[in-house]
């Protein structure tokens, strides 16, 4: 497993960004780069479970590792989800259990630096390298649109 960084300037606050990133509405939006119907569920508290799925329900088991408001989020990998049934323990999750996702919000010069670094195995490698910096894009675009409406809306 590698571990690879993603790395984005936003013109928005980091609890704008922070917003945009875990509201169930703009998740939707900027992970359907990933999947069309990508959605998350949990109570995104520090140490609860988290559902990553996609349009047909199937997905990632992932535990919310540690949270800090507007600054921190890490993501604990754990298993698998296909037609309802969690898998843990098998030896193709097992070679990627653990890993973890970390969104990390900075302030910089008055704009937000993202910095979100994964483990990501061989097999999905090229697929990340790909598609991570396509939904930061479209995180970015989210934001920075959110940030024009807010200005005309005055």
């Amino acid at each position: 497993m590698e571990r690879q960084t993603f790395k984005i300037t936003i013109d928005a606050p980091r609890e704008k960004v922070w917003d945009i990133l875990w509201n169930d509405k703009t998740y939707q939006e900027w992970t359907s780069v990933f999947s069309s119907g990508s959605r998350a569920e949990s109570d995104w508290r520090e140490g609860s479970k988290i559902l990553f799925l996609d349009g047909k329900g199937d997905g990632m088991v992932s535990t919310i590792a540690a949270k800090r408001l507007n600054e921190f989020m890490s993501f604990k990998h754990l298993g698998e989800i296909h037609n309802g049934v969690e898998d843990t323990t098998s030896e193709k999750v097992r070679q990627w259990s653990g890993s973890q996702e970390n969104y990390t919000l900075k302030t910089v010069s008055g704009k937000t630096e993202l910095t979100v670094d994964l483990d990501i195995t061989d097999e999905f490698k090229e697929y990340f390298q790909e598609t991570f910096p396509k939904a930061m894009q479209k995180i970015k675009s989210i934001c920075e649109r959110s940030n024009q409406d807010a200005v005309i809306s005055r």
